[in-house]
């Protein structure tokens, strides 16, 4: 397990914002509909502040300058009202889309990163922490739903609606307009500054949460380990020394995007400041640069349009941090999936083995296996042809290379050139390729249950009959049938309260509730005393009959009931002189 410090794969990328951005403009334009009625709803709502702002005035200027009663200005006060009725209903559904719209990204963005687990080869998925993976796809995916809610829109808001405010305002006061000119692009400026360090700080948060989620998950996993050695009051210290530094960290990002608030608000509050005390001033004749009178009505929309002036920067503000966020899960996202998973665009259509019927004929061209991550070859250019049918058994030294054969036949490893019944491998449905493909390995997974839970497994509508059936071809009953309950007898998590040997068996049973055309065993008998060993063999050669199977083991008893037998050395494939030799039924061919 991984110490408190260490962090699982690849840290976040310090990369250039450019990246980040052109990632987060393509996630866009999957919702680009809603993105823009999100965006546009705000500008007409925008372009109705400014008529309410001038009707407000004027009414104010006819009732206070003209003495006009209220009966009189009724129109001028309703068509207020409506204008007000009209923006919140614009905000509201502008909101909502703009949800909607981050929404359907993040459900396909998520969506392609499933796909991209789903798809992803056993060293792949091997290589990386899985809490690190889930809090990429939950917490990082989560993280741009501010940016495509809120800050998207914002910022158009920002860059458009103070200009136009101002160009509104120029023609009724010149200074003030030119005041509103001035002052609006140093906030985008200076937040700019203060959003440099925000950034650095939320990757920094983002780096802190992705190692607490790895940290946590492993040390879940490995709770039982961890309580057997009396480790787990020190590695609950270490989650709380981890979970202090992330909440250190997230307030460090809380303070700086306080920052950027507070400095959006002491510039604002300058600007609204400038134009009270220009227009008092005006009024008091103290001031004196317009060519005619400030008449009321033209203060008064002055004063009503400049904290409206400064209101997109300061919503700006409030959610420039999602800014800094989304492109801080961008690069993590990017870094724990080798980048942005590309939206599918109508696969082919899969390709599906035909009913298992009987054996299932397998060929390889060409086929070489390096180490993950290595330059070391484990198979070097090896053809093959093994005929519907047949059972072979591969011999090796361990570490030779016999389970990852297995498992490139299986298409948990990457490998070119496989075809079975005539298929790709790679075009091959995965559900057709895990009904007429039987791999068991060396580790199979046992899951907390009883035995008879993780037997049926192999086929969950497998009845109790055909469950105890199974469990007696496999040995399973020797040892089942002593326990209290048999074979509901509960078992731990990795098969906790049953030996090697013992949990390899319960796995092998649910082998025989299948009926695969293809069988890949890994040392199925390993663990076994010679008489249950030859038991467990006659059951699943008799089972094998008809079908292709591959048995990797050490056993010459094995490779003794089997058709063929070779060893796998220095890369290459060498045919053993074998007791079945002299069969008359086609034999399996292997080249390198």
């Amino acid at each position: 397990m991984k110490q408190a410090g260490e962090t699982s794969g690849p840290r976040i990328a310090t990369g250039s914002n450019r990246k980040d951005r052109s990632a987060l403009a393509s996630l866009a334009r999957n919702a680009r509909r809603g993105l823009a009625i999100a965006t546009i709803l705000p500008l007409i709502s925008g372009a109705l502040l400014v008529a309410q702002a001038y009707l407000l005035a004027s009414v104010l200027h006819r009732a206070v300058v003209g003495g006009e009663s209220i009966a009189a200005l009724g129109s001028p006060i309703f068509s207020i009202a409506v204008l007000i009725a009209l923006r919140l209903g614009l905000g509201a559904l502008g909101e909502q889309a703009g949800i909607v719209a981050a929404e359907r990204i993040k459900f396909d963005l998520r969506s392609r990163l499933a796909a991209k687990l789903s798809a992803g080869s056993l060293e792949w998925s091997a290589s990386r922490s899985s809490g690190a993976l889930s809090a990429a796809v939950v917490d990082q995916v989560e993280a741009l739903d501010g940016f495509f809610a809120r800050f998207l829109p914002a910022s158009i808001q920002a860059a458009v609606l103070p200009l136009a405010f101002a160009a509104a305002v120029l023609p009724v006061d010149w200074v003030v307009g030119l005041l509103f000119l001035l002052t609006a692009p140093l906030i985008p400026l200076f937040m700019a500054l203060v959003g440099w360090g925000a950034e650095a700080a939320t990757k920094a948060q983002a780096n802190a949460l992705v190692r607490l989620s790895g940290h946590f998950a492993d040390r879940l996993r490995g709770m039982t380990t961890l309580k057997l050695f009396g480790r787990a009051e020190f590695e609950t210290r270490d989650v709380e020394r981890a979970s202090e530094d992330l909440r250190r960290r997230t307030l460090r990002v809380l303070r700086i995007a306080f920052l950027s608030s507070a400095v959006l608000e002491f510039f604002a509050a300058l600007g609204v400041a400038g134009v009270a005390l220009y227009v008092g001033l005006t009024y008091l004749g103290l001031v004196d640069l317009r060519g005619s009178a400030l008449t009321l009505q033209a203060g008064l929309f002055c004063l009503l349009m400049a904290p409206e002036v400064y209101q997109p920067l300061r919503l700006l503000a409030a959610h420039y941090h999602d800014r800094a966020s989304a492109r801080a899960a961008i690069a993590e996202i990017e870094a724990r999936f080798a980048g942005l998973p590309e939206a599918t665009t109508g696969p082919e259509r899969p390709a599906h083995l035909p009913a298992a019927s009987g054996g299932l004929p397998l060929t390889v061209e060409h086929l070489t296996i390096r180490v993950p991550d290595s330059e070391r070859i484990l198979l070097d250019d090896v053809s093959l042809e093994i005929g519907a049918g047949r059972h072979l058994a591969l011999f090796g030294e361990s570490g030779i290379g016999k389970s990852s054969l297995l498992e490139t036949l299986a298409r948990l490893r990457p490998g070119a050139g496989i075809r079975i019944a005539g298929l790709d491998l790679a075009a091959i449905d995965e559900a057709s390729l895990r009904a007429g493909v039987a791999f068991i390995s060396q580790r199979s997974r046992l899951f907390h249950g009883s035995i008879a839970d993780n037997i049926r497994l192999g086929r969950p509508s497998a009845s109790a009959a055909e469950i105890a059936q199974a469990a007696e071809r496999a040995c399973v009953l020797d040892f089942a049938l002593k326990l209290p309950e048999g074979l509901e007898s509960p078992i731990g998590e990795g098969g906790v309260g049953l030996s090697g040997g013992e949990g390899h068996r319960v796995a092998l049973a649910r082998l025989f509730l299948r009926d695969p055309g293809l069988i890949l065993l890994d040392e199925p008998t390993a663990h076994l005393d010679a008489a249950t060993q030859a038991r467990v063999l006659e059951a699943l050669v008799d089972f094998a009959a008809g079908r292709t199977m591959i048995i990797a083991t050490h056993s010459p008893a094995v490779a003794a009931r089997l058709d063929e037998a070779w060893r796998l050395a220095g890369g290459k494939l060498l045919p053993m002189p074998h007791p079945h030799a002299a069969r008359q039924q086609k034999q399996p061919r292997w080249t390198a």
